[in-house]
């Protein structure tokens, strides 16, 4: 009986085991539209939701979402809370530290946005005495300090890109830094949005903003990165990528040089 409840047990193992290598759940922080967020239904949306569904499809794996802040993703990752991060996050040395990503996948540029009109640039000396929105956790936040903060400019983080806009609206802040897809269609394009705009041209640092956005892994995780980067080379070149950025960044380039 003890050799049969073994044989048993180990078999209900490699079942899971099994069934776990063909799941691929993405951990995702789902208040940043267009890249994700959920629709009236409470359904995840986006051009990261879509694009790791055709990925997924790709590979043959069955996708499923974890939802934390953004901040917590890189901290969830290595607790193995999820296999992958599928959020917007743009590929960094500073992040390298901790994590590995699959290939860049595409890149957005970072603007600033505020009121039109009110005589701000994006530099230093054109935000002296201004206060700044950014997303706890992302790139943005670590150009602003990195660049605007040692100058007496004020940053304040958020937990997630709406309550930033929240605050733009009633004026506790002049202005946020964001990835300009996320300005877009999070902000501008909607009515709230009307008289406000881009402040000034994309920000620049390669060192911060990184090399292009990919799907953060594991360190070591090497299985994972090839079957990933395999089917990301599929999907760029059956014209998935460049169809979902017409689709959701209407006019930006998305490609990565």
């Amino acid at each position: 009986m003890k050799v049969k409840a073994l044989i048993l047990g180990f078999g209900l193992i490699c079942s899971v085991s099994s069934f776990a290598a063909d799941e691929l759940r993405f951990g995702v922080e789902a208040e940043y539209p267009p890249f994700e967020s959920r629709n009236s239904a409470g359904e995840l949306q986006g051009f990261d939701i879509d694009l790791g569904n055709a990925i997924c499809k790709a590979a043959q794996l069955k996708c499923s979402w974890v939802e934390s802040s953004f901040d917590s993703l890189i901290p969830g990752l290595v607790a193995k809370k999820f296999d992958a991060i599928n959020s917007a996050m743009n590929i960094t040395e500073q992040r390298r530290k901790s994590i590995d990503f699959t290939q860049p996948i595409y890149r957005i540029p970072s603007q600033l946005v505020g009121k039109e009109g009110s005589g701000m640039q994006a530099t230093p000396e054109g935000l002296q005495g201004k206060t700044i929105g950014v997303l706890q956790g992302s790139i943005q936040e670590t150009y602003a300090k990195e660049h605007w903060e040692k100058h007496g400019v004020t940053v304040v983080s958020y937990k997630d890109q709406n309550m930033a806009w929240a605050d733009l609206l009633n004026g506790r802040i002049d202005a946020s830094l964001v990835m300009s897809a996320a300005g877009q269609a999070g902000f501008l394009s909607k009515p709230q949005g009307k008289g406000f705009g881009f402040i000034g041209k994309p920000v620049a640092d390669d060192t911060i903003l990184g090399s292009g956005i990919g799907f953060g892994l594991r360190k070591g995780d090497e299985a994972q990165k090839k079957q990933l980067d395999a089917a990301i080379d599929k999907v760029r070149a059956d014209g998935t990528i460049t169809t979902l950025a017409a689709k959701y960044f209407p006019g930006i380039d998305v490609s990565v040089k």
